[in-house]
Parts: C-alpha cells; structure tokens; sequence
C-alpha cells in the first residue's frame, strides 16, 4: 500500500512539473479560434492578394477579437469534375495561406484557412457565402489587369451576400505573389511586391 502511494506522488509531482514547464516556455503561438469568435471572411484569388487588404483584414480582426478566415477561391475547368484535385491551385493555395498565417501572427489573430471551388470566381465566392459562418466581408478589389476580384463579381457579391461587407482597393499594386514552384516559400518578408 506504501509502494503504491509512493507511485501515485511521484506521478502527481512529475505531472506539475511538466505543466509548469511548458506554461513558462515562452513560446507564442497564434491563439486557437474561440467557438463563439466572429470571423472575418478574406476571399482572395491565385493571381496573388493584396497586402494593404490583408493588413486591413488583420487590423479589424486584431480590434474586433476575430478570426480571419482567408478563402482561397479555385477556379476549376468545365472540363473536370467541381471536386477534381488541383495541384497546381493547391500548391498556390498553401503558398499564400502560408503567408497570410505568418502575418496575422504577427497581430495575434487565428486563422481558419478555407479553399472554396466554382466554376468562376462569382461561383467560388457564392460558395462561400453560402456554407462559411462570417460576421462580416473584407475583399479587394482588382486594379485593372491586377490581382484582386473582378469589379463585376464585387457588385455581385454587394448585392447577394448578407452582413459587413468592406471592400478595398489600395492605391498602389503591392501584392503577395504565389511562390514558385521551383523554389521553396520564404518568410512573407522576401516574397516580391510587384510595383
């Protein structure tokens, strides 16, 4: 009976010793979403995304307590099935969730990373709005010949989608490219701003 007292102390210390071990290890990590957190729903396309709208994205996310959901909208041919693999689009998709993650823990705010499918980006982001719980819609807008949604698919979805919906289209065309495919991603600091 003594033996197994002396057991069960000693598993207890142990136990505490690790939980204050790894509760003052000092590593930050981005805080896990809370189940009753707002989420802001930041739609973006493969040609690359805006890094003011991002940071716009993250800034109200950081002063509402919410949490972004970047929803990378897929386009996928006619000719395949809407659930077909896309490696090339998913090798895209990562690349620049990657960097969205590695800016928004820089402001503290958790990502829940989506990967919408349509026919046309109006039919990715129908998808979307259809099956994503949000409160509210930040989105850029394409500079002509830019990366960003389509004018024609922003009026779209001002006019179908309920809530917040905030839409931005910076003066200049500084944007987050997708990684090569003959390269590995870098940190969000050296991917190239296109001018």
């Amino acid at each position: 009976m003594t033996a197994a007292l002396i057991v069960i102390l000693a598993l207890g210390i142990m136990l505490s010793a690790l939980v204050i071990a790894y509760s003052s290890s000092g590593s930050r990590r981005t805080p896990l979403p809370a189940a009753g957190r707002q989420r802001i729903l930041f739609p973006f396309v493969a040609e690359g995304l805006s890094v003011d709208a991002l940071d716009c994205a993250l800034r109200l996310a950081a002063a509402e307590d919410a949490t972004l959901v970047p929803a990378f909208l897929a386009r996928v041919s006619l000719t395949l099935p809407l659930q077909a693999a896309l490696p090339r689009q998913g090798a895209i998709s990562l690349g620049l969730q990657e960097a969205i993650e590695q800016r928004a823990s820089v402001f503290g705010v958790p990502v829940d990373a989506r990967i919408e499918r349509g026919r046309t980006h109006r039919h990715a982001l129908r998808q979307a709005i259809a099956t994503e719980r949000y409160d509210q819609i930040v989105i850029a807008a394409a500079h002509a010949n830019g990366p960003g949604v389509a004018a024609t698919d922003i009026r779209w979805l001002l006019d179908n989608a309920p809530g917040e919906i905030v839409v931005l289209r910076p003066k200049t065309d500084t944007h987050i490219t997708p990684p090569s495919r003959q390269r590995s991603p870098e940190p969000i600091r050296g991917l190239a701003a296109a001018r």
